[in-house]
């Protein structure tokens, strides 16, 4: 009993360790955005590189924890923004709002997540074999099967629903990604008015199925 208190100890005071060197990696990266580098998370941090990379393996690693860190924030936010009590459109509206909302708040959290550094052939990532495509796309990946459940659970989409809810969930991350990076690159248009346009887009079939409980809703 007593050997295993401690490894729960244990466990929890790594766990706890790790929270605060994601933290200290969250202030580089808002701070450097894709140039941030592991030498600058472990000063931040006020550790050395080692002590770093034996928390997370390598710059790898860290991304993943990172991603996972963000893309859990984000889908609970967009959970929310689709079970929120309102009218179909709007709630269409306020899904691909809080998506863009995300990334316009922490523009360097989401450059370091999508894009590589700069100066590739002197950044860390080069050193290191960092390839942050390799790397997100995954999380994309993860992003449209996640949103593909939630339709799934609240839309009755009829036979061969599953499969329709993956290729909806898939397609609309796909569309808020490439639509939000040439919107937060560019800035051609208000936020609002990017949203009013995407929902414009999404709304054919998005108009005319049914929540789940029979009742016209996503």
């Amino acid at each position: 009993m007593e050997t295993t208190t401690q490894q729960t100890d244990q466990q929890r005071s790594a766990d706890q360790r790790r929270r605060e060197l994601l933290e200290a990696a969250d202030r580089v990266v808002l701070r450097n955005g894709p140039q941030a580098s592991m030498n600058a998370i472990a000063a931040e941090a006020g550790i050395t590189k080692p002590i770093l990379y034996r928390h997370f393996g390598d710059k790898g690693g860290l991304y993943r924890a990172l991603a996972k860190r963000h893309t859990d924030a984000l889908l609970d936010a967009l959970r929310a923004a689709v079970d929120a009590p309102a009218d179909r459109r709007e709630r269409v509206e306020n899904t691909l709002d809080t998506y863009l909302a995300a990334i316009e708040a922490r523009p360097q959290v989401y450059r370091f997540l999508m894009h590589p550094a700069e100066d590739s052939q002197q950044s860390e990532h080069s050193e290191q074999g960092f390839d942050v495509g390799r790397h997100s796309a995954p999380l994309l990946r993860r992003l449209g099967e996640e949103l593909a459940k939630v339709i799934e659970d609240r839309v009755d989409l009829g036979p061969g629903g599953s499969e329709l809810a993956r290729v909806w969930g898939h397609g609309i991350v796909g569309m808020m990604h490439a639509a939000g990076d040439w919107w937060l690159g560019e800035r051609p248009c208000s936020r609002e008015q990017l949203v009013r346009s995407l929902t414009d887009l999404l709304w054919g079939m998005l108009a005319e199925v049914k929540d789940r409980d029979g009742s016209p809703g996503f």
